[in-house]
């Protein structure tokens, strides 16, 4: 009777376990599947983000490459105009020049024809000198002339004379020429001069047309500079307000997603409240039927001890009446009573000891169950202490929701992905899916290195009721001293 009021209340219990179940599973599971399409959203925008970040960037190298080379082609043009003006200045100095020389060939010119003209003027006046003496003197005149002067001194001294004229002829005529091809010389100079200038001119001409050319063309490619750079600051600046739409969007899907976790861990805290009740009605069941049980019971024992009073006063008043055969007869059947009594006992110590036999053998096997479960364990125990170990050397690095980095930054799931990664461990990346990791245990039988899953958020358990988790942006990863802050929804152990 007592294993049949047992099993019913183990039956109720289970039926109400059922019925919680089956009205709030399909609810969670939109709801899980919710977060979950909420975090592949995310997910994919964050993905979009870093595209365009990365195109953004290349962009920007571009348009700095583009900067680079703009400002070389303007230096290349200030140079050009530096050079421009210098030739064009030289230009204008050789043209002054030029005119100068001109000026000056014409003068020379004047003074070579008037040297030429005194020249002309004091060879004829010397001819003519000449031919006077000549023609006065001559051998005969001479001689007339010695023979006739009255004394030889006078002579001498109108031979000096004429000789002294001649040698001056002479030396103005030499001097003349000398003056000739004096001036012609300088003639020759100032025209080599202006042929030199005029050539020199020619070449500034060819040197500007040339720096004109390469200015123009410097100036047409930073104008192609400038396009380009206009296109590609435009092209930066439509990337940039994609960038600022897709943060808004992570925003919102963030927002989405905290929502959808958020109606996650309210549903689980339901279902956890329901299922409480149910435990909690099902234990109140289950109590009534215990004391309507042992009512019953006593009911029964009561009815059983006036049943049995009342049989032994029946007995008492036959005895009483009967005679001496009959009292001997109920001497015998008191010994048989006797007998069956001493049976009975034999009976119930054999039950007792049979049963006293199963439960040392269901001791056994408990024991040797513990043994091998301890022996197993202790393997797992050290596997997971070493899991602690490496995950707390990263504790005060920040939170960075979807990052998966453990010293630059990462969020709850990526944290527990990251660490049991480093043993050889793949376990999945968000935190409604790892609720399915490995293999599941009681919140009692949590060791170090299992997974403590929320509604929402996972953690790694440390042993003595602590956790180490990625907590939130602003306290980063951190060590709790309370692994039951919030509702534990399952218990994973994968090592």
């Amino acid at each position: 009777m007592k294993r049949r009021a047992l099993m019913t209340v183990l039956l109720s219990m289970t039926l109400a376990l059922a019925q919680v179940a089956s009205v709030g599973a399909v609810t969670l599971e939109e709801l899980q599947a919710q977060e979950a399409e909420a975090s592949s959203k995310l997910q994919e925008a964050q993905a979009e983000k870093s595209a365009t970040s990365s195109k953004l960037q290349e962009l920007q190298s571009s348009i700095g490459v583009l900067e680079e080379k703009k400002q070389e082609i303007i230096g290349e043009i200030d140079t050009l105009d530096s050079k421009l003006v210098t030739t064009i200045a030289s230009i204008n100095t050789l043209e002054k020049q030029i005119s100068d020389k001109e000026a000056e060939i014409q003068e020379t010119t004047v003074n070579l024809g008037n040297a030429e003209e005194r020249e002309s003027t004091a060879y004829e006046a010397m001819k003519k000198r000449i031919q006077y003496i000549y023609e006065t003197g001559g051998n005969t005149g001479w001689g007339m002339m010695l023979f006739s002067e009255d004394s030889l001194s006078k002579v001498l001294n109108q031979a000096e004379f004429a000789q002294k004229m001649y040698s001056y002829d002479r030396d103005c005529l030499d001097e003349y020429e000398q003056v000739i091809e004096e001036v012609k010389q300088l003639k020759a100079d100032q025209e080599n001069q202006k042929a030199e200038f005029e050539e020199m001119q020619s070449e500034q001409e060819a040197e500007k047309v040339n720096l004109e050319g390469l200015l123009e063309e410097a100036k047409e490619t930073s104008a192609d500079y400038d396009a380009q750079l206009a296109t590609a600051n435009e092209k930066a600046d439509a990337f940039e307000q994609l960038l600022a739409e897709q943060n808004a969007k992570i925003q919102e899907l963030a927002a989405e997603q905290q929502r959808a976790e958020e109606a996650a861990r309210r549903k689980a805290e339901e279902e956890e409240a329901a299922r409480k009740a149910a435990e909690e009605e099902a234990a109140r069941q289950a109590a009534a039927e215990e004391a309507a049980r042992q009512a019953a019971e006593e009911e029964a024992a009561r009815q059983a001890a006036a049943e049995e009073a009342e049989q032994q006063s029946y007995d008492e008043e036959e005895d009483y009446s009967s005679d001496s055969d009959s009292n001997s007869y109920s001497d015998e059947d008191e010994s048989y009573s006797e007998s069956s009594s001493d049976s009975s006992s034999y009976s119930d110590s054999s039950s007792s000891d049979s049963s006293s036999s199963y439960d040392s053998d269901s001791d056994y096997e408990e024991e040797s169950y513990e043994e091998e479960t301890t022996s197993s364990s202790s393997g797992s125990s050290s596997a997971g202490q070493a899991i602690v170990d490496y995950a707390l050397q990263f504790v005060g690095n920040p939170y960075v929701w979807g990052g998966n980095s453990l010293t630059n930054g990462t969020d709850c799931s990526g944290f527990v992905h990251l660490v049991y990664a480093h043993f050889g461990y793949s376990v999945a990346r968000q935190s409604s899916a790892l609720r399915s990791a490995g293999r599941g245990v009681s919140y009692s039988e949590a060791q170090p290195g299992d997974i403590i899953c929320y509604s929402g958020h996972v953690a790694i358990y440390m042993g003595g009721g602590q956790i180490v988790h990625a907590s939130d942006p602003t306290r980063g990863i951190i060590c709790g001293t309370n692994a039951a802050y919030h509702t534990i929804l399952a218990v994973r152990r994968v090592v």
